[in-house]
């Protein structure tokens, strides 16, 4: 039986689901998570809204405090609800977590970023292959050498997702993909990995790697644990973001954000 959005959050909230949730609650807007104190929150609102392909903001707190965001979903609370937390201590990633009951402050300002996971509900759709989801795995993420445009503190390269396609179907997952910018939309790359500064695709920096086969290409997704990345180099005394690939599930249909 397919979970509802609510259904899974439960689970979560419970502590019964602590995994990745590439593939769950199909037709569903998944969103990354960065939470940063209220002073930090104006400058990391001007990095997202300079670099939309990575940090395509779909919800953020009404004000400091703020963890229902209601507008993406009934009885979201955002100290329970994702699988896992990253907890960031002056840039660094110390703890990983699976709520944040005990670290929430009322100075806090949550934003909820859209997650390539989105749109792979519309790939499979299409008969494209989404490699992490047919092996079980979490999506592979790389650092690259892109470089993101910087807004106070808040600068660093793009990291992005993997998923590899034959060159037919990869043109095939850029005219889907290019429906839904508030997900990431089209690829930023594909093929040769060394040059956006990947070094070896086995290796990936966050997730897990999956199998490129003889006659693929690696697509790449510009992805939302890039704020992860800005937020290691403005080195705010503390932050929380989701674990790479344990995203808020939401009610959003993702029909709701396609432009066409």
């Amino acid at each position: 039986m397919t979970l509802s959005p609510l259904q899974l959050r439960q689970q979560i909230r419970n502590g019964s689901m602590t995994s990745n949730t590439s593939g769950l609650c199909p037709g569903y807007v998944q969103g990354n998570l960065c939470i940063l104190p209220a002073e930090y929150a104006n400058d990391f609102l001007k990095f997202c809204h300079l670099n939309p392909k990575p940090c395509p903001i779909i919800g953020m707190s009404e004000n400091p405090g703020d963890f229902r965001l209601k507008s993406l979903g009934k009885d979201i609370d955002l100290r329970t609800d994702i699988p896992q937390y990253r907890l960031f201590n002056h840039g660094q990633a110390e703890h990983q977590v699976t709520n944040i009951l005990d670290h929430w402050r009322d100075d806090l300002v949550a934003f909820v970023l859209g997650c390539s996971f989105s749109f792979e509900e519309a790939l499979l759709a299409d008969g494209l292959d989404v490699r992490n989801l047919t092996e079980g795995v979490n999506v592979p993420m790389y650092r690259t050498n892109i470089a993101c445009k910087a807004a106070g503190p808040f600068a660093g390269n793009m990291v992005v997702s993997m998923r590899p396609y034959k060159p037919a179907d990869a043109i095939r997952a850029i005219q889907i993909c290019s429906r839904f910018p508030s997900v990431h939309g089209a690829p930023v790359h594909f093929g040769e990995p060394s040059e956006i500064g990947i070094g070896d695709l086995n290796q990936p920096d966050f997730g897990d790697k999956v199998t490129v086969n003889e006659g693929e290409v690696p697509v790449y997704w510009a992805c939302g644990v890039t704020p992860q990345v800005a937020v290691e180099n403005a080195k705010p005394p503390f932050c929380i973001t989701h674990a790479p690939g344990c995203m808020l599930v939401t009610d959003l249909p993702n029909s709701q954000l396609a432009i066409f």
